[in-house]
């Protein structure tokens, strides 16, 4: 089994890494295989409603300039999936936006290719806005017919500069609480 994470942050190997690395910390423990793809430095537009993934159903998007077709493609491969990103104006970044958006329509094109995936959301934030954040994530995951997996509070750490989430101990628990719940309902759904 293998999880697939998304960092939307402009910081790479920030707050947002961070967290995410403590919930692959937990399913490594569980012998699940992990990666991190950092968005930080990527160019993604959003979707430009061409259509062309519902004449092509090639599980591909048809703009073909950036990482979105090789996301997409590990999106396809795992059997878990991560989206986390630190919270702007009171949502997601742009560039996990537009990931979503994409790989959300071409999954649509396809027969809903995530369909019955496990997913969780993965936010940071310095001070407030990060439910919304977390909210926007989440329908990823709902509209594509996945599975959410959940934690003891919302998957939230708190911190702005690089490295302050450490300090924010329930932010930690409820990370490393979502990771061992992956877990279990990954192996739970694989048996």
């Amino acid at each position: 089994m293998k999880v697939i994470a998304f960092n939307g942050s402009a910081r790479k190997d920030g707050n947002t890494a961070i967290m995410i690395q403590r919930v692959f910390k937990e399913l490594e423990k569980e012998g699940i295989k992990t990666e991190l793809v950092q968005l930080a430095g990527e160019k993604i537009q959003g979707c430009i409603a061409c259509y062309k993934c519902f004449e092509a159903k090639n599980k591909r998007c048809a703009v073909t300039d950036d990482i979105v077709n090789k996301c997409i493609e590990k999106m396809e491969k795992a059997d878990g999936i991560i989206l986390g990103s630190p919270t702007y104006f009171a949502d997601c970044t742009a560039q996990i936006k537009a990931l979503m958006e994409r790989a959300g329509f071409v999954s649509k094109a396809n027969g809903e290719m995530f369909k019955r995936k496990v997913g969780a959301a993965v936010v940071s934030v310095r001070r407030s806005g990060a439910m919304h954040a977390f909210d926007t994530l989440n329908h990823f995951f709902t509209i594509g017919q996945m599975i959410t997996v959940g934690s003891s509070y919302w998957n939230i750490g708190i911190g702005r500069e690089i490295g302050e989430v450490e300090k924010d101990e329930e932010g930690l628990s409820t990370m490393s609480i979502l990771g061992k719940n992956m877990a279990w309902l990954m192996k739970k759904i694989n048996t």
